[in-house]
């Protein structure tokens, strides 16, 4: 089991920047596929970004490309995200998650996650 801890979430203006941290501890972090993704009240738990076990592969979401990047420090065990050109529709609560996936594939299924933090807020005003 690996446990996951999200930091770095709050309140920014529209067009600013924020970069979302997710420390794991437990089994080692290079068996997991991470995503991040996000939850706005009302609406579904939704994929953002993904990244794949050594960090050469990664997935983003239409809705975030050309303005989040997900990377992987292996020697800290912890993934990133850097948003930057925050929109106020980029407000949720934002989750980080790992994937036991044997075939170290990036996944968009929140289905394939294994396990998930407890979510940081990150809301843009206009």
């Amino acid at each position: 089991q690996v446990q996951l801890v999200e930091s770095g979430g709050g309140l920014v203006q529209a067009g600013g920047s924020l970069r979302l941290s997710c420390a794991a501890s437990g089994r080692p972090f290079t068996n997991y596929v991470m995503g991040w993704f996000r939850q706005a009240p009302g609406r579904e738990r939704e994929f953002v970004a993904g990244i794949s076990r050594s960090g050469d592969s990664t997935a983003t979401a239409d809705s975030a490309k050309g303005r989040f990047t997900i990377s992987r420090d292996n020697a800290k065990n912890t993934v990133y995200l850097q948003m930057n050109s925050l929109k106020p529709e980029d407000t949720a609560v934002y989750y980080c998650a790992a994937s036991i996936n044997p075939f170290g594939l990036v996944v968009r299924t929140t289905g394939l996650y294994n396990y998930w933090g407890q979510g940081t807020q990150v809301t843009v005003s206009s």
